[in-house]
């Protein structure tokens, strides 16, 4: 979840994607929930790891013979996508698929879908409480972060001081990430020391200005990780206002057009890809099959891999798209 979540709204920017459901089947008009209808609710709205989550879950739901609807927040926040939830019980979708913007602040009105008779699955992010939801796609997290510690141990040399940007505090993914970081770090590089981990609310600018206070009492800092897109876009600035680009190593999550065109100029020297197109569509065959009395999984991660620009050519199949 690496990501600009910018508000060019002052609420909630709703995209809808109606697709056609090939299988015939028409929606029901009585209290009962719409079993054909799918609806999607992303983190937030126009940025490339949720497109390109949308983009495997249309495809998959056109495969199926379900309609699926897209509903995101502007920004990534419990505030803003919560009436989003509401409205979307009110339209009774047999199925949400929804990323929660909050572990804990999102489980209320989630409950609300499923007592209302909807299914519920998580995609990418998920609740404390795991009651709610039927199913739960994501990438591990922690795996994800031990990654990231391993890759940046390489392009230090394996010592000095590194330092781990978050975005908000209860976001579970990019806690995972840096909980799964410091772990790796104590475990197996011991000629690496952690500075901790800084929030930086998802504003590039404030993550810049926790690098350059980093820089001021640690000179030496070797390396940074970025748990998503603001906190990398913000280190690689605070970075260039010291003159320290290059010389002190980022590695970045996700692999949107912006962060993979950072790689290739040597902003950031590595990014721990995703696969929101296989989140997409491993939450619609769960949905499906809840829908259908099928057995459901209730955890399911999927793959990631450190890409630099050594190895970026052969994994494309990686980079995040704009649109679908």
């Amino acid at each position: 979840m690496r990501t600009r979540r910018a508000a060019v709204l002052a609420a909630v920017t709703v995209t809808a994607t109606a697709l056609v459901a090939g299988c015939g089947g028409s929606v029901s008009n009585s209290g009962s929930t719409h079993t054909k209808n799918l609806v999607l609710i992303p983190g937030v709205a126009n940025e490339p790891f949720y497109i390109s989550m949308q983009c495997g879950a249309q495809d998959e739901a056109k495969k199926l013979g379900y309609s699926l609807d897209t509903q995101a927040p502007t920004q990534f926040d419990a505030s803003l996508q919560t009436p989003i939830v509401t409205g979307v019980i009110a339209s009774k979708p047999g199925a949400i698929l929804i990323a929660p913007t909050h572990a804990q602040a999102m489980a209320a009105p989630i409950k609300q879908a499923k007592d209302a008779g909807i299914k519920v699955i998580e995609v990418d992010t998920a609740l404390e409480d795991t009651s709610i939801a039927l199913s739960s796609i994501s990438s591990d997290n922690i795996k994800g972060g031990q990654l990231a510690a391993q890759t940046l141990s390489k392009l230090v040399g394996g010592k000095g001081s590194v330092l781990v940007i978050n975005t908000k505090a209860g976001t579970s993914t990019t806690d995972q990430r840096a909980q799964g970081f410091e772990n790796e770090l104590k475990q197996n590089d011991p000629g690496m020391t952690s500075l901790g981990v800084q929030y930086n609310n998802n504003e590039a600018a404030q993550a810049a200005s926790i690098v350059t206070a980093t820089l001021a009492a640690h000179p030496d800092l070797a390396g940074i990780f970025a748990t998503n897109l603001s906190s990398a876009e913000g280190a690689a600035t605070g970075l260039r206002n010291a003159g320290k680009l290059g010389q002190v190593k980022v590695v970045g999550f996700d692999a949107s057009p912006t962060q993979i065109q950072d790689l290739e100029q040597g902003t950031v020297q590595a990014l721990i890809a995703q696969n929101p197109g296989q989140i997409g569509k491993d939450g619609v065959d769960q949905a499906a099959a809840a829908l259908e009395g099928k057995p459901v999984t209730r955890n399911i991660s999927t793959d990631m891999i450190a890409i630099t620009q050594d190895n970026m050519a052969d994994n494309e199949q990686y980079f995040y798209k704009a649109k679908c």
